[in-house]
């Protein structure tokens, strides 16, 4: 007997979309975020045809993509028992799947930018005592902003290790809590 086709609900295609637009915006391919969310919805594991059926994507683009999110950890291959293929799974542990990403590519990110802007001083350094008024102010100019700019990457690095030291304890409840306390009540509205 051949297996239904799967399609998408409304609720499911609409999710879909919307996180898909959200990691495009934050530098990630579309279909990351439009696979991922079909995952993460469903109660069951979904093969990669599974996917590519949903999504309309060819067969391709759900492997490069499902490849690329078995990298970030973000999805998980698992067995289905009396199944030959693969299926997948999403990570639901939002914390920890956010906090991940944050330490391979934010964080990263910043420790290059660090580096880069200690050099850049070092370099303005030398030219702040050059013998050229012009050149000695110009430098003198140049090394209190990137000496800013240092300072700012260096406190963004510190708030996203202080970020990833509390998502190695499950944080997800407080992120919770801390969502309703926030969302109106019924006697507000």
């Amino acid at each position: 007997m051949p297996k239904e086709k799967r399609t998408l609900e409304p609720s499911e295609a609409a999710v879909s979309d919307v996180v898909g637009k959200l990691i495009e915006f934050w530098g990630f391919k579309r279909n990351m975020g439009r696979i991922w969310s079909v995952l993460y919805l469903s109660p069951d594991p979904l093969s990669a045809e599974d996917l590519r059926q949903s999504l309309k994507l060819s067969s391709g683009a759900v492997s490069m993509t499902v490849n690329d999110l078995l990298r970030w950890g973000v999805v998980r291959k698992v067995w289905v028992q009396g199944e030959r293929k693969d299926f997948y799974t999403a990570e639901v542990q939002l914390w920890r799947m956010i906090s991940r990403v944050f330490n391979e590519r934010e964080k990263t990110e910043i420790v290059m930018a660090i580096e880069a802007f200690d050099e850049a001083l070092a370099d303005v350094a030398k030219l702040r005592s050059s013998s050229d008024p012009k050149v000695r102010a110009r430098a003198e100019l140049q090394y209190d902003r990137i000496k800013q700019l240092l300072e700012l990457a260096k406190l963004g690095k510190r708030l996203i290790e202080t970020l990833l030291a509390t998502a190695k304890i499950d944080a997800e409840p407080l992120v919770r809590f801390l969502l309703r306390q926030q969302a109106p009540s019924a006697q507000d509205t």
